[in-house]
């Protein structure tokens, strides 16, 4: 089974990619998520804990991802 992940900007010119299927089965927290991603091709771009939104709110390393979540991976965001 896979997590799909969304992603954006730097991160999915990474992964060449705006939707990445992260193999790993959910229920999954959102840190091994990360790490998952970070072994595959592009992952080394990653810090060591991006910015992660579940269904559209913030969330943390501990939390639990479900097979129905809408998960994305935030890059940081200049501005000005």
């Amino acid at each position: 089974m896979s997590v799909p992940v969304l992603l954006f900007a730097s991160y999915a010119d990474a992964f060449g990619t705006r939707r990445l299927d992260v193999p790993v089965t959910a229920p999954v927290p959102v840190g091994s998520l990360v790490d998952a991603m970070r072994g595959l091709p592009g992952g080394e771009r990653l810090p060591a804990m991006p910015l992660v939104a579940v269904n559209r709110q913030w969330v943390s390393a501990e939390t639990v991802i479900n097979p129905q979540d809408e998960v994305a991976v935030i890059p940081p965001v200049a501005g000005g």
